[in-house]
Order: structure tokens, then sequence, then C-alpha cells
């Protein structure tokens, strides 16, 4: 039988591992049996316990690996669907390009503050009601983006809803670790890298049509508000908690009050924490784990440059297609679709390709873990790719090539974003398991911060250099930032062993012995 005990890691932050018990016997009862080895008041998972949400029906994991990547798709969405309709708000508002490219970035500049408060909460008060409170505000502030009587509350309201949007980005990464396990987690994590695509690729198709039919930019705000109301509902009625220390914290409650006695506890409940702590765990822990982790500092800064090359194509998509094609606005919202066209063929090919590899490293590694450093080999494919999209797409933005020419390269954009996210996210998970969501936070506030960046200065980069040069300048970077990936798999074992948050050290991987 497998338990949940706490044990002693070079982890600053306590760590709970799955340690069998082999002389272990399974029982009826659900109470803890005294054993020699472990606390007999200690309540924990036993085997095939049905509140472990690793043992969950596949239908339920399933679905909640769905609905997570739908509340990301939503709160993507909303950070890009006003971008087609700027030209209205500047008419409504009288305020210049530059204040309406705010409207897009200071949505984006949310995620920066939201993931600093959310990720660590999660971690201090289980998954399911961060995500019922934050997705409940998120609503109002988009009514209120709706309703807004100037720039100054438009502006106010868009920053304060990003500050919100931002719960799914932070903690669907950790939900998901949370309810599978190391073999299908990668799996699991394709189909979800989509919808961090998804969003920004369908923002500007609906924002582009509602523009091009003259209909109301407060409309817009509407449907976002309706779309999220509805997923608040499904949060409401589906989301359970999924932070097995919480979960594990109930079971320990339900017990004391069944039984009476108040020495059983759960590992969770051994944290004194005074309100001081916990304020500097909630909000200094993300930056902790980030300045604490050259590995972690590494990933951020990849995955944020290529989060912002992503939004950046917001501004030269238009300086391309419509400028320099001539095309409508809603049917410029339609070049976005082959990015989220590669997004999907990317989940499609690590189904088929990466995942039964991963499933044969397990094998390898049993009845160890796979070490983290496997889960790189995508980013290592499609960071030399993601480059020559950018390449691909300069030298074929003249006005006198045909348009499919820029067009096709958002299929190479779309794979290597998905490809190069899943990479690393799924590394950052394996590799700092209970501190996964502050882990998370922090890159996810770093990238946001570049994200909601890279479109203020975009206008100004293709009007100088035009779209051919400003396009190559991006793919020399994405280039030079193409190692990021090997180097870690080479040296990453040997920084994890000295890691603060790694719950413990990796041995080098193996010489590869599966194709």
């Amino acid at each position: 039988m497998q338990e949940l005990t706490i044990i002693p890691t070079n982890s600053t932050t306590a760590t709970i591992h799955v340690v069998p018990f082999p002389n272990a016997k399974s029982s009826d009862e659900e109470l803890p049996k005294k054993e020699s080895s472990v606390d007999p008041f200690l309540v924990r998972f036993c085997e095939n316990d049905p509140d472990n949400p690793k043992n969950w029906s596949l239908v339920r994991r399933w679905y909640l690996t769905m609905f997570s990547g739908l509340l990301v798709l939503n709160a993507t969405f909303a950070s890009s669907a006003p971008s087609a309709l700027v030209p209205a708000l500047m008419e409504h508002f009288t305020f210049s390009a530059e204040v309406g490219n705010l409207v897009v970035s200071l949505f984006v500049a949310g995620y920066c503050v939201g993931p600093l408060i959310w990720g660590p909460l999660s971690e201090q008060f289980g998954r399911r009601p961060i995500f019922v409170i934050t997705f409940f505000i998120y609503i109002l502030f988009e009514m209120a983006s709706a309703l807004a009587k100037n720039t100054g509350s438009l502006l106010v309201f868009r920053f304060l809803g990003g500050v919100f949007a931002a719960c799914p980005l932070t903690n669907t990464g950790a939900l998901l670790g949370d309810i599978w396990d190391p073999k299908r987690l990668g799996i699991a994590m394709s189909v979800f890298s989509v919808a961090p695509i998804a969003g920004p690729a369908v923002g500007p198709i609906v924002g582009g049509y509602l523009a091009q039919y003259n209909v109301s930019w407060r409309w817009l705000f509407w449907i976002l508000t309706i779309f999220a109301g509805v997923c608040w509902v499904f949060v409401v009625l589906t989301i359970p908690e999924t932070f097995a220390p919480i979960i594990l914290v109930h079971k320990a409650r339900d017990v004391r009050k069944r039984t009476g006695d108040n020495r059983y506890y759960a590992p969770f409940e051994l944290r004194k924490l005074s309100f001081a702590q916990r304020i500097e765990s909630i909000l200094a822990r993300p930056f902790k784990v980030l300045f604490n982790e050259p590995m972690l500092i590494a990933i951020t800064a990849y995955m944020s440059f290529v989060y912002g090359c992503l939004y950046m194509l917001f501004e030269a998509y238009p300086i391309v297609f419509i400028e320099g094609h001539h095309m409508e606005s809603g049917s410029a919202g339609l070049t976005f679709l082959p990015i989220l066209i590669g997004g999907v063929f990317s989940a499609v090919l690590y189904a088929l390709i990466f995942n039964p590899r991963y499933e044969r490293r397990i094998q390898e590694f049993a009845p160890g873990r796979v070490p983290p450093e496997y889960r790189l080999e995508m980013a290592m494919v499609a960071g030399p790719f993601f480059a020559i999209s950018f390449f691909w797409f300069a030298w074929t933005s003249y006005s006198s090539i045909s348009i499919w020419a820029p067009l096709t390269s958002g299929l190479l954009v779309g794979w290597g974003v998905c490809w190069i996210f899943l990479s690393l996210l799924n590394y950052v998970i394996d590799a700092y398991l209970m501190v996964s969501a502050s882990a998370l936070a922090a890159n996810t506030v770093i990238r946001s911060l570049v994200g909601a960046g890279f479109p203020l200065f975009a206008d100004q980069m293709y009007a100088k250099l035009d779209p051919r040069w400003a396009s190559s300048l991006v793919g020399f970077i994405a280039l030079l930032m193409a190692p990021i990936p090997f180097v870690l798999f080479r040296f990453g074992p040997s920084m994890r062993v000295k890691s603060k948050y790694a719950p413990s050290g990796m041995p080098p991987p193996a010489p590869s012995s599966a194709a």
C-alpha cells in the first residue's frame, strides 16, 4: 500500500511524498490503522482511495482537463478580442493609438499581479475556492468594461479584469499535476496547451467581424461577460478540490467529527504559520522560487520571449495583411487561424510520437521517476523551427507575394509555441512538484509582463525597420534562445541536486535506448 507522509528533503518547504509500505494491509475501515512505521493518527490516502484525485475515473479527469483548458481559453480570448476594435474605441473615447494598445496590454499586465496571489493562495486554501471567487470577480469587471463611461475607467477595468482572469493561467497547470500521474500528464498537457494559443487566435476573429459590421464595441464586452458567466456556473457545479494536502485536511476533519477524537490530523495541518508568515508565503514564495532557481529563470526567460512574440503578432498581422494586402478587418482576423491549426497539430503529434516515447521512459526508469529533463525533448526540436517561422513570415510579407505564403508561417508559429510551452511547463511541474503552482505563478508573472510590453513597441518597430527586418530581428533573438533546452538537458540534473525547491536530486539522464 502507498501512504502519504512527510519526509525531510533539501527543500525549504514541507513536501509530501508517496512512499511504499510493503507490510501494510488494506482495510475496509476508513480510519487509519496502527502501524509501527507511521503515526496511527496520521490521516492519509489508502491504496485506490477514491478521494485521491489520481484515482478518479478517466472520464472525470478528462472533463477537468478539457474544462480547465476552456477556462484558459476564456481568459486569453478576453485579452486579444478588443484588438480589432481599437479604432472604434479610439473614435468613441478620442484617445491615441498608443492608448488604444493599452486596452490589450493592460489586461495582459493584470496577469503579472494575479499569479502572485492565486498560485500561492491555492497552495494554502486549495484550488476550488480560488477558482470560484476569482472567476466571479472577473465577470464583474467584464461587465464594468461594457458599461465604461471614459478612458480611465475602461483601462482600470481591463487591468483588474486581467488580474482575476489570471487564475486559470496559473492554477490549471497545477490542477493537472494534481489529477494525473506522470505517465498520462504529458498527453493531458498536450490537449491543455492548445488553449493559451486558441484564445489569442480566436479573439481577433470575433472582434474583427464585430468591427467590420459596425457592431458597438460594448457588445464585445457583453459577449465576454456571458462567456465568463457560463464558465463560472460550471466551475461552481463541477470543479472539485484537487489539491491532495487540502483533501487530506478535509478527511481529517471528517474523521475527527465522526470519532470525536481530535488526535487525528493531516500532514498539512502540522504547518503552524503566523499571519505574517502566511502573507510572506503567499506573496513572496513565487519570487523566492524563481530567484533561487537558475533553471526556472532560464525557462521563464525563454517562455516570456515566445509569449511576447505571440502577442506582438496582434500588431504585426494587421500591418502585413490589412495595410499590405488590403484585407477587411473581419477576414483579417481569420489570418490567426493557422496559428490555432498549428497548435492543434502539435497536440496530435505529441500524442502520436512523444507520449509513447515518454511511456517507454517510465518503464525504463521504474520504479524511480523519469528525470524531468526528458520533458525537454520537444522544446529542443521546436525551438529552431520557431525561429525559422519568423524568418519565413518576414521575407514573404511583401504585398507582391501571395498572401498564402505569410499565412502558412502561422502553422509553424502555432506548432512551435505549443511544443515549447508544453515541454517547459511539464518540466516545471515535474521538477518542482508541490511548489509547482508558485513556480508557474512566477513564470506567468514575468511572461505576462513581456506579453503586455511587446505590443506597445511593435508598431514603432515595424514602422522603423519594415516588416522584413522587424520579423527577422525577432527570428535572430529566437535563434539565440533556442539552445536553452539543450543546456538544461545537459546540466539540469546537477542543478537540481543543489536545488532548494526540487523534492530530490535525480541522477543524470541515462543514454537513450528507446526510439
